[in-house]
């Protein structure tokens, strides 16, 4: 039996909506001079492109760069032969601050040669390494290990993991666990020292976000800071790079984040690193220290994965929220 239907009005709640919270808030717009996920995210993929240039652009760059140096280099030798011609004393005096000048620019010049050298080597080992694994061979896993023995010869850090490693590999008769015991005995104390300088960088980074009013100046910090913490992470591996070597390191870095796609940071991110409820309790500059931190740290992750001389396999991979959560506590008061 059913109940008849009483005549009267129908009422709609148009107000149940759900209360607006933090996590279903809508995303702040970008703002002129603010530094945003797709701003970082331009930058690096700008970075990453400019590293790709044909064969044609090279050959242009360098013969313009050697008719530039040949122009300079005759219009110093002509200057200093008419000033010797009519002073002598003067002339003199050039040649020696000519040849100085000269004497730095090719100390520097080796350097840089060197620096490149040193990174060269990193790649070429890392190429070994996944050569090594992939054909499982053994006699190659070895000729790695002693590439990283003679690499880090002179790092009285590591004379304690040498002298194990060293040790213990006569036990072992396959790759797999060969590379693995390079991870563990050698690796280890290298992969502490470059989280640190992840750390340290995300820490400064999304505490000068969150404390600069100025427009501009937090984006002059961060790059300055990622660009301190990828040549840091290079010299902790072995790879010290100069002017030049640095352009290339980043280059290499940017490049493995667009291709991994790290180069974006989402809500799920925030949530992760911060908790539920730390964005209601944070201004929106302190909520963007927070991400360019988080930033920061995927640059650190990309450069440590650069320029480790061996894949993460046995050793964890760097968690950037386990990073970012560990640089932040007690910056922004408790998280959660």
């Amino acid at each position: 039996m059913t109940l008849p239907h009483k005549p009267g009005p129908i009422l709609f709640d148009l107000d149940h909506e759900p209360a607006a919270t933090p996590g279903n808030a809508p995303p702040v717009p970008e703002m002129p001079g603010d530094v945003t996920p797709a701003v970082m995210q331009r930058i690096a993929m700008l970075a990453a492109r400019s590293g790709r240039r044909s064969t044609l652009s090279r050959w242009f760059w360098g013969s313009a760069a050697a008719l530039v140096s040949f122009l300079v280099s005759l219009a110093a030798y002509n200057y200093v032969a008419a000033l010797l011609a009519s002073h002598p004393l003067l002339g003199w005096i050039a040649t020696a601050l000519f040849g100085a000048f000269v004497l730095v620019v090719a100390v520097i010049a080796l350097r840089e040669m060197a620096a490149f050298g040193r990174l060269r080597r990193l790649d070429a080992i890392q190429a070994a390494a996944v050569a090594a694994l992939s054909a499982h061979d053994l006699a190659g896993a070895r000729a790695v290990l002693g590439q990283l023995d003679r690499l880090y010869a002179n790092r009285a850090d590591l004379r304690w993991g040498r002298a194990r490693l060293a040790e213990r590999q006569g036990d072992i008769f396959d790759a797999d666990g060969l590379l693995g015991l390079a991870e563990t005995d050698l690796l280890a104390a290298l992969d502490q020292q470059a989280l640190r300088e992840v750390e340290a960088a995300a820490r400064k980074v999304a505490m000068v976000t969150a404390v600069v009013p100025l427009a501009f100046a937090d984006v002059a910090i961060a790059l300055t800071a990622n660009l301190g913490m990828i040549r840091a992470i290079a010299e902790i591996y072995g790879g010290r790079a100069g002017m030049l070597g640095s352009w290339r390191l980043i280059r290499s870095v940017m490049t493995h984040l667009v291709a991994t796609g790290a180069v974006a940071v989402g809500d799920d991110m925030i949530s992760s690193i911060a908790g539920g409820g730390l964005l209601s309790k944070l201004s929106r500059r302190f909520g963007e220290g927070v991400i360019n931190g988080a930033l920061t740290a995927r640059v650190g992750v990309a450069a440590i994965e650069v320029c480790r001389p061996l894949a993460f396999r046995i050793a964890p991979r760097p968690s950037v929220s386990t990073l970012v959560r560990r640089a932040l506590t007690g910056l922004f008061g408790e998280a959660g």
